[in-house]
Parts: structure tokens; C-alpha cells; sequence
């Protein structure tokens, strides 16, 4: 199966969970006791904080009570990860996950993991996607993808694309571009994502392909160009940009987040999550502010979740190997 293939769609697990029917309210059955915490292993501010505290609000109103977002930031959210995966499973603790925190940490050489994220943590419901975005700077001598390739293989190795990190998203991301194109590009990682976008913006490296929201005020301000989109679909924000797709059929590739609790959560526990949260994302206020922060709505049952978490698995490890990427 070439790098980049599934055997089921990417687009049809995230077409599957936003389909799937979203509740009204949560329904009968358990009830959490006492206060809940959300844990987040992602600063304040950031799309995931947002989403916790968005989600935290709507359960807070279903259940009538308390819900915190408890901030429990490094190590990529594994940190926040382990402190759910060593709480009691009684549905008062659950942590937000990512794509690299499930799928691509646990296979990537050179990573320590101090969980078993397949038997340590209970998938419960996936909750948002992330448009990602291709974006260069204005004056680089290329304008849409088929610019980019053919610039790429004129001057192998010459064009450099930064990054989060060794193994984030943007590094897998563009990775996989970079092969399914036939390119050879040069990784520039960076201490975080924040100094990748002030060296693009001046020019030092060529393009990445990031989490729409990162970019989107300097793709407004005229900062940096929008090349094209990762998925799909184009995001709500910018309607007009193509998708990678049309010259790449097989890239598909957007990040995404969902809740997970402690490993053996009972199942009386696990669907009452899940249904609760599925009324949190029907919610038209809470849907709105989720659109506006440039995130894609998904949810839908358990078995949708688990299996996205399977299909990102088996395709980074393909690219994780295929690239002999490893943790510095």
C-alpha cells in the first residue's frame, strides 16, 4: 500500500463522525458525583484550550456541575495524558487527545512513552478537526502547488520547510507531501511553532504546512500566502484556496482532537460521556464559536473515534519508517 493510503478513508471517518446524528441533551444514565476535570496538556489561548473550556461550559450546563480545565502542559500533551491514565476510571477524569499524542509519539524512535496510550486511555469521542494549510511567503518563487513541486525538483534539497519539531504534525505533514510529490525538501525543525512562522514570514525557509489557525492573521494581513489546503475540503475562512488534492489525490491530512478517559472506563460511564458530549457539539452557540476559531465540527459514536485513531496509526508509522524519522 503506497505511504498515504488507507485501506478505509480519512475523509469518511471525519465525514462519518460529523453525519453521525447529534443528540439535542444527553440522555439518562450516569452522572459524574462530584467535580470533573478536563485535562489539557496545551497552554491557555490555543485551540485546544479553547475547545476544553468550550466543552467544559456545555457539561457543565447538562450535568449542573462543576467542570474545570486543568492545565497540564509539556511533553507534546503526554504529560496530561499520563496524570489521566493514572486516575480512577469513574468518568471524573478525562484528558483532551491529539493525532501526534495517539498516533504518532507512541511509534516514533526515540520517544519514551510513560503510558500505553492503547490500553492505558479509553477513547471517547473525537470532537474537532484542524484545517491544515500549505503557506509559503509572498516573495517565494513559486504561487500554487505544481509551482511548488517543480521548484522542489529543479533544486533538490534547496527548498526548506519548517516546523514544530522533530515528528509534530508539520514535520509529518510536510513529509508526506514531499513523497507523494517525489521531492526531496529539507526539514528545518524548530523549538515550537512560533518561531518556524517568524522565519517563514522573513523568508528563511520556504513553506510549512501548519494548523489553519496559526496562520490565518498573517495570511490576512498579506504576511504570508495560502497555498492550498490538506484535506478535503477548504475551511469556511478561505473558501477560494485549492486543495493539495487535486495534484495529489491520495494526501489527505488534517490534525484533530477528542476526549479520552482512564483505561477500563465502564461502559455505563463511557457512553454517557459520549452522549453528553455529542450534545455539547449539537450545541449551535458552542458549534459556532468552534467554526469561528477555524475548526471543523466532528463527533459521532465511539467506533467512529477508535477508528480514526487506527487509520492515523497505521499511516504515520508508514511515514515514520518510510522517512527513518526519529526524536532527537
Amino acid at each position: 500500500m503506497p505511504i498515504g493510503s488507507l485501506a478505509v478513508s480519512r475523509r469518511a471517518l471525519l465525514a462519518a463522525s460529523g453525519a453521525a446524528a447529534l443528540p439535542a441533551r444527553a440522555q439518562g444514565g450516569w452522572k459524574p458525583a462530584r467535580e470533573v476535570r478536563i485535562l489539557c496538556g496545551f497552554a491557555p489561548g490555543g485551540a485546544g484550550d479553547l475547545l476544553c473550556r468550550l466543552m467544559a461550559d456545555a457539561l457543565r450546563a447538562q450535568w449542573g456541575q462543576t467542570v474545570i480545565v486543568e492545565t497540564r502542559s509539556g511533553a507534546g500533551g503526554i504529560i496530561s495524558a499520563e496524570a489521566c491514565a493514572r486516575a480512577a476510571p469513574d468518568g471524573h477524569t478525562v484528558v483532551l487527545a491529539t493525532m501526534a499524542m495517539l498516533t504518532v509519539s507512541p511509534q516514533l524512535p526515540g520517544v519514551t512513552m510513560p503510558i500505553n496510550v492503547e490500553t492505558d486511555l479509553t477513547p471517547i469521542a473525537s470532537l474537532a478537526g484542524i484545517y491544515k494549510i500549505l503557506v509559503a511567503y509572498p516573495q517565494a518563487p513559486f504561487r500554487d502547488v505544481p509551482g511548488l513541486i517543480a521548484h522542489a525538483r529543479a533544486h533538490p534539497q534547496a527548498v526548506a520547510y519548517g516546523s514544530a519539531g522533530v515528528g509534530s504534525s508539520p514535520h509529518l505533514a510536510a513529509e508526506l507531501f514531499a513523497r507523494q510529490a517525489g521531492v526531496e525538501c529539507t526539514h528545518v525543525p524548530y523549538r515550537g511553532g512560533a518561531p518556524a512562522i517568524t522565519d517563514l514570514v522573513a523568508g528563511r525557509i520556504g513553506f510549512m504546512i501548519g494548523n489553519m489557525p496559526e496562520f490565518l492573521g498573517q495570511i490576512r494581513s498579506g504576511a504570508l500566502r495560502g497555498i492550498a489546503f490538506g484535506g478535503s475540503a477548504a475551511a469556511p475562512a478561505l473558501p477560494d484556496l485549492p486543495l493539495i488534492k487535486q495534484w495529489l489525490p491520495d494526501y489527505d491530512v488534517s490534525n484533530w482532537f477528542g476526549f479520552c478517559g482512564p483505561g477500563r472506563m465502564p461502559a455505563e460511564i463511557l457512553a454517557a460521556w459520549n452522549s453528553a458530549l455529542q450534545a455539547a457539539l449539537a450545541d449551535p452557540g458552542t458549534r459556532g464559536k468552534m467554526v469561528e476559531a477555524g475548526m471543523e465540527i466532528m463527533g459521532g459514536p465511539v467506533a467512529n473515534f477508535t477508528n480514526l485513531i487506527a487509520a492515523d496509526r497505521q499511516r504515520w508509522g508508514g511515514v515514520i519508517q518510510a522517512a527513518g524519522i526519529r526524536a532527537s
